[in-house]
């Protein structure tokens, strides 16, 4: 090959990830956009689609061994906007505006607080780095959890089941969940890789091709209640493994007896005057 044509072709894959990452962007802001005309419906959707572009970005940057920081910071940057900035505002044009609680938006910037915070933390301890689980709700998963709500809101079974709960006070109380779960040290299972190999592997490609069949048929009923699955998954793992790992043998209150104290001699630790001077050694 050519060796300027295999340099433009190295350029064009370093572009890619970044590509996908500012399509994220896009679509957050295009979120804001909808939201701000009152399509909370349309809003939500193109939040979930931000989270599938956010998904592949590192994919291909990975694949690709075209990961940079400059991309984790950039990426960190677009993911504060879609996921952070775009659910919270899409739940205030929805619910918050026209609220009577004047400070209704505060639930709001509290929100996007913790979404900052989150990916603040992830790029200190986890960018760049192989993974087996989150320190902390993911913000796409966060972020497309309060997009889908209203999608789930409109469907028959919230009419039959949930019918009488207040939707404003139901939606500030999930921002504000979710939002301690993203700063949280509660653990979350990365999506596993896909093999034909092994059984298990071939378990996860039968539930991942299940769940794109359930998403795109029936998108009202698979995004909101599988993030509140996975919310409530990691939520309980975590308890379990505190409770059968990181408990104390022994009773924490019982005291152990302290170690033999000595006595120290403070005159004889106390210098002599008339002792002879010594000249140090250069």
């Amino acid at each position: 090959m050519n060796p300027q044509r295999r340099r433009r072709l190295r350029r064009g894959i370093v572009i890619l990830p970044s590509a996908f990452t500012l399509g994220n962007l896009f679509l957050g802001i295009w979120a804001i956009i909808e939201a701000s005309r009152g399509n909370a419906w349309d809003a939500g959707w193109l939040i979930v689609l931000a989270a599938v572009m956010d998904m592949f970005d590192g994919r291909i940057a990975r694949f690709t061994a075209t990961g940079s920081p400059f991309g984790e910071e950039l990426d960190s940057l677009v993911d504060a906007v879609s996921f952070g900035v775009a659910p919270a505002l899409l739940l205030y044009f929805t619910y918050f505006r026209d609220s009577p609680a004047e400070w209704s938006w505060v639930v709001c910037f509290l929100y996007i607080v913790a979404a900052i915070l989150r990916l603040a933390r992830f790029n200190i301890e986890q960018a760049g780095t192989d993974k087996t689980s989150f320190h902390g709700l993911p913000s796409p998963i966060s972020g497309a959890c309060l997009a889908t709500f209203y999608a789930f809101t409109t469907t028959p079974v919230w009419d039959r089941f949930f019918h009488r709960v207040p939707l404003p006070r139901a939606a500030g109380w999930l921002a504000l969940v979710v939002g301690v779960l993203m700063v949280s040290n509660v653990l979350y299972p990365v999506v596993p890789r896909f093999s034909i190999r092994t059984w298990g592997g071939r378990l996860s490609f039968f539930l991942a091709f299940a769940a794109i069949v359930a998403a795109f048929t029936v998108p009202q009923y698979f995004f909101f209640p599988m993030s509140i699955v996975y919310i409530t998954y990691g939520l309980v793992s975590t308890v379990i493994a505190g409770l059968e790992e990181r408990l104390p043998d022994e009773d924490p209150m019982i005291l152990e007896e302290p170690e033999e104290m000595r006595e120290l001699d403070y005159e004889a630790m106390r210098p002599r005057r008339d002792a002879p001077f010594e000249e140090e050694e250069t």
